[in-house]
């Protein structure tokens, strides 16, 4: 059924889609024989409506998916009906727990006329919108009590397991926190240095205080609301205070 010119159709229909959508998109293609990486996709599809009833007759036998640079997917598919064109498809952010898409809608997937300039329209105007909407909430209940950072400050809030969470503003403050040891995580974009080793974890926040108050960045260190404490005052660091250091606050 999913013949050389079927694929080529849905791939190049995508690679022009994705040239027409706003922002910098790519576009990729798994044919019939990336069997493990279309079962991986079919399960991350953010649907509930006409692509997931699709899906129930339809195995995913081939898809396109379009990349924005930062990690929003769309999946392309084949109609598999009498009609022309084809099915498009949020595609849900992995690496995030459940918890994050408890009681988000979901930014059902629409179906597309055989004309990709004018399917860039309504994927602009409809489905992308109610993605991105859907994509925020998601990555904001991930941050789980984490308080954004401002362009002017990183806050600093402590987990449970001891670690230390922060979502920096821009790359400068980016570059000292990894410099420092914390790691990002790509999905959620929240960057953490861990306290399996409390006194590397001290000096590490000791030494980005005064670098990051440099660059004219203050820092604040606090505790999710509701949460305690950690109960070891050497697990409890100072992060100096620079003049652009507000008071520390619970959210």
């Amino acid at each position: 059924m999913h013949d050389h010119h079927t694929s080529e159709r849905l791939a190049s229909y995508a690679d022009v889609l994705a040239g027409e959508l706003p922002d910098s998109w790519t576009s990729s293609h798994l044919p019939a024989d990336a069997k493990d990486d279309l079962a991986e996709l079919a399960d991350r599809i953010w649907d509930l409506d006409l692509v997931a009833a699709s899906l129930a007759e339809h195995p995913l036998q081939q898809a396109a998916i379009l990349s924005r640079q930062d990690g929003a997917q769309l999946v392309l598919l084949d109609r598999n009906d009498e009609r022309d064109g084809f099915l498009i498809a949020a595609v849900a952010p992995h690496a995030l727990p459940d918890e994050a898409f408890r009681g988000i809608p979901e930014p059902n997937g629409i179906a597309l006329a055989d004309d990709p300039f004018l399917s860039a329209e309504q994927v602009t105007g409809d489905l992308l919108a109610r993605y991105d909407a859907a994509l925020a909430q998601v990555r904001h209940n991930a941050l789980g009590g984490i308080q954004p950072s401002q362009p002017d400050r990183v806050v600093l809030t402590w987990q449970p397991d001891g670690s230390i969470a922060t979502t920096p503003a821009d790359d400068r403050a980016s570059a000292v926190l990894m410099a420092h040891g914390f790691v990002q995580d790509p999905q959620s974009g929240i960057y953490r240095l861990g306290g399996d080793d409390t006194q590397a974890q001290a000096r590490a926040l000791c030494e980005i205080g005064p670098r990051l108050d440099a660059l004219g960045i203050g820092t604040a260190l606090q505790h999710p609301a509701g949460r305690a404490a950690p109960t070891t005052a050497a697990s409890v660091p100072h992060v100096p205070a620079g003049p652009h250091t507000p008071t520390t606050r619970s959210r």
